[in-house]
């Protein structure tokens, strides 16, 4: 390729954060999508969140998802939750009093890490299975995976690829590592927490913009379970989306957020393995629906 000769059009599928609920409902929009018509392998690039991590694994690997939304939709997946004890509702009056008051996005994570490293949560070893029973196939995908986490010590955001030197099962388990439920989670030669306390999303990993490389992807998808309100701890999904078209204004980002129908089928805890069948069903329609005009934009 020449000096002036264009950079290829790189096709990008972000996968937000959502717990299992999330993860069954990211996996059925997948499968309604594939079923319109989507060639998902079309994707150059995906980029995983907590949930999302888990997801992107799983299709960068060649897991069959199909199969996977099955077991999802019967309930025969075998998910673990958090421990039965665990009171979701304390948890978060909990996380908001530990952020209260940072001066900034920065602290507040730096808040959540030093506070997660000294919680009372399951050892690493039983959450590190847990992900490792999620994950059919554990090395890197040649497809550009990119996985999320947030140091618990620094509160910096690091990103995972197949050239980090780290385990398959360890980036996912960090990123899922949400504080409170699980223990931070060791990758490398640090520790994590969920890649969600910077963002649900993180949509502007889809470009190279703050890395070794300065680009961006011409097309990208997000799907996202969760979108956290405007003017709250962290950023709305539809504010970073918007952000990133101001920064990319000749690229095009088509979304899939959940409607009122996903939402209700998440149920009030989205950690529960019980909304999963309902979750599952109601991804497989909205992945249904908006296929065409994925199909369209992104494919």
């Amino acid at each position: 390729m020449t000096a002036d000769a264009p950079a290829p059009s790189v096709r990008a599928l972000v996968l937000g954060g959502g717990g299992l609920a999330g993860i069954a409902w990211e996996v059925g929009v997948l499968v309604g999508l594939a079923e319109g018509g989507v060639d998902l392998g079309l994707a150059d690039r995906i980029v995983g969140t907590s949930a999302g991590s888990v997801v992107g694994t799983l299709l960068s690997t060649g897991v069959d998802l199909e199969a996977v939304h099955a077991e999802h939709r019967s309930g025969a997946a075998g998910m673990t939750g958090p421990p039965a004890t665990l009171d979701m509702e304390a948890l978060g009056a909990e996380l908001a009093a530990v952020m209260n008051g940072a001066r900034d996005p920065g602290e507040m994570r730096a808040r959540l890490g030093a506070w997660a490293l000294a919680a009372d949560t399951p050892p690493e070893a039983e959450q590190r299975a847990i992900i490792d029973a999620r994950l059919p196939v554990k090395e890197w995908p040649r497809t550009d995976l990119r996985i999320t986490a947030v140091d618990a010590e620094t509160g910096e955001l690091a990103m995972f690829t197949r050239d980090a030197r780290v385990d398959l099962v360890d980036a996912v388990a960090a990123s899922c590592a949400v504080p409170g439920v699980w223990p931070p989670m060791t990758a490398g030669k640090r520790r994590y927490i969920d890649g969600g306390v910077a963002s649900i999303v993180h949509v502007a990993r889809a470009d190279d913009d703050g890395f070794e490389v300065t680009g961006a992807a011409g097309q990208v998808l997000v799907v996202a379970p969760l979108d956290p309100p405007a003017g709250g701890p962290f950023p709305s999904v539809r504010d970073e989306i918007a952000q990133r078209q101001e920064r990319h204004p000749d690229t095009d980002t088509v979304a899939v957020l959940a409607d009122e129908d996903s939402v209700a089928a998440f149920g009030t805890n989205v950690l529960d393995p019980a909304s999963m069948p309902a979750s599952a069903r109601a991804g497989r329609e909205q992945g249904r629906a908006a296929a065409d005009e994925v199909a369209r934009r992104w494919g």
